[in-house]
Parts: C-alpha cells; structure tokens; sequence
C-alpha cells in the first residue's frame, strides 16, 4: 500500500481512482463498508482504491480543548487500512490554512485535479470544506459529469449506529467487550516498557510499565488482556491494571501489564495490548496481603478469558510514527 503524505504528492499517481473520505479513527465496519465499495469500484478499471484522510485530526485544530482522544495511533491504522486491500492512503496535513479551503476548491483541486477521482465515496454525514459547508449533495453538485458519488448510510449493530464516537464512549467507560463488537476487533493499546517502581516483582506479580502512544486509555480498572512484544511470535494472555494504585496511595495513572507465563527483561520494548475484559473497577485494599489475594483470582480469570481468545492476527507490534 503506498502512503502519501498530501494530495501534491499524490497527483499523477492516482488518476482514474476510487477515493473514499473521511478521518476513519479506528478503522470501523462502517469505515469498512465504504473501502469495500472503493475496492469494488476501481477494480473493473484497473484503478486504485484510495483513502484521503487527515492528518492531523481536523478538530486537533479547529478546537483543540475538545478534540477526541484517538482510538488508534497513525501506524495502527495505517495497519489496519493496508489489511482492508486498499491501494493507497493519501494523508493531507490539516492546519488552519487548509481548514479554510472552500468546498469548490476541495472537490476541483483537490479530488478531481490532484488525485483524477472518478468515484468518490463518503458516509452519510460527510461534511467538508471552510466552515464544513460541503454536504454530500453539495459534492456531487460540484463534480457534476467528471466523478460519480457515492454516499453510504450508516452501518448498524443492534440498531446503534457504529461510529468512533460510540466506541469512544464505550472505551472510557471501561465497556471493552461491547467496544469490540463495534470495532469488530479487541481495542489496541500500543506503547513502549519504561521503567515502574518494581512494586510488582516485589509482591511476586512483575509487571510491565506501559507508556502508551494511543490517547485513548480505558477506565481505571483489571482487564483481561493479549499481549504482542516486540521480538516474540504470536501474543501472549495477560492481565492489566490501569489505575493510580490506591492500596499504596500513589497518584501517577499507570498502565502496568503481567504477561502470563513470561519472564524476560522487557525494558524499551514495544507492545501492543488488547482488551478482551474488565474484570473489575480500581479498589482500595486493606493491606498489601488482600490486594496480592485478589490479584491472583484476577489472574486466574484473565487467564481463562485471553486463552478462548488467541487468534488475533491484527494485535502486532507497531513502531512509533516519524513525519
């Protein structure tokens, strides 16, 4: 798959393509549906099947204070675009300048000019353009006779609407399990072991301090997990703590993973961490003993819950993305 890095880069490379739009956090059934209608339109021509997306997200810098925290890192959904069959992914760098591009300019310059699109493919809520003027309607009044588009209804799961947003919201709340039902996969946390306080080894449960890359953390809580590290095949179970560890007073918000079955130093390595459950919320312990105790059967149940789920041929590791 190439990557492109704006739609000057791309121009003479793409002509005659199929181009789906939109930020496409997380990679989604309903981002999914329409790469498969791109894929499904450039073949008969022997085009390319393209995604322009974003880079960074618009509301990054249209209202910083409110923009979301992003489900998957830039490599990670690169990953996952690559593994739908795209073509090409075009990422146009979104900063105040292009913010202001008219939805004229967009569709002329930009779609049809820059990358020669002869299908354009957006969701039913596509806006685009200074002051997110452009509509669906708006673009295929725009590009008239030179390019076909194409608008897809929302993709449904028990009559939810499936969007970034939702699963989002599911993430926070520590709802990983539904989570997943709408990503159509475990939520990836990758990031890279730094150094803990050792607090875990010394209770006889080493863990790995994760220091995450992906903005988006679940709620405080014990998950049952699957592991990908850097340098070992397949993934591996494991049980993960996020939280301020309140037993022993501390503040720092930490994401610390025991991997079972594993002794290594695992210092500077990367991993990818995959949230199968919530077992449980943070807790408060009496004593040391007692939270050591519930450790245990936490780690009894996490290891039942991550051995049903091995197969997970996405969760691998992923470098941390350089411009």
């Amino acid at each position: 798959m190439d990557v492109f890095h704006s739609v000057a880069q791309a121009r003479d490379q793409l002509y005659g393509c199929a181009v789906a739009i939109g930020n496409f956090d997380g990679v989604h059934p309903g981002h999914h549906r329409l790469l498969e209608l791109a894929r499904e339109l450039s073949r008969p021509r022997g085009t390319k099947a393209v995604l322009l997306t974003f880079e960074p997200h618009p509301a990054k810098i249209l209202s910083p204070d409110f923009a979301p925290p992003l489900i998957a890192t830039l490599p990670r959904k690169l990953q996952l675009l690559e593994a739908e069959g795209l073509d090409a992914v075009v990422l146009q760098r979104f900063d105040r300048a292009y913010a202001g591009t008219s939805p004229d300019d967009f569709v002329m310059r930009d779609l049809l000019d820059g990358m020669g699109a002869r299908d354009i493919v957006v969701g039913y809520d596509f806006t685009f353009g200074k002051g997110r003027a452009g509509t669906p309607d708006v673009l295929a009044r725009l590009a008239g006779t030179s390019a076909k588009v194409h608008t897809v209804p929302a993709v449904t799961r028990e009559g939810l609407a499936v969007s970034s947003s939702k699963i989002r919201e599911l993430v926070l709340e520590g709802r990983v399990g539904p989570a997943a039902d709408l990503l159509g996969r475990p939520f990836v946390l990758d990031g890279e072991v730094v150094p803990g306080r050792g607090r875990g080894t010394k209770i006889g449960v080493p863990t790995a301090n994760v220091a995450p890359d992906t903005e988006l953390l679940p709620a405080a809580g014990v998950y049952a997990v699957r592991v990908a590290v850097e340098g070992m095949e397949g993934t591996v179970g494991g049980a993960a703590n996020i939280g301020r560890k309140p037993t022993f007073g501390d503040e720092e918000l930490t994401v610390e993973v025991h991997l079972f079955d594993v002794d290594a130093n695992l210092y500077g390595k990367r991993m990818a961490v995959a949230f199968l459950q919530r077992l449980r919320a943070e807790q408060r312990f009496a004593s040391v003993e007692e939270l050591v105790a519930r450790i245990h059967l936490d780690i009894d149940e996490a290891r039942a819950i991550a051995g049903r789920q091995a197969d997970l041929p996405l969760v691998t590791v992923q470098r941390a993305f350089a411009n």
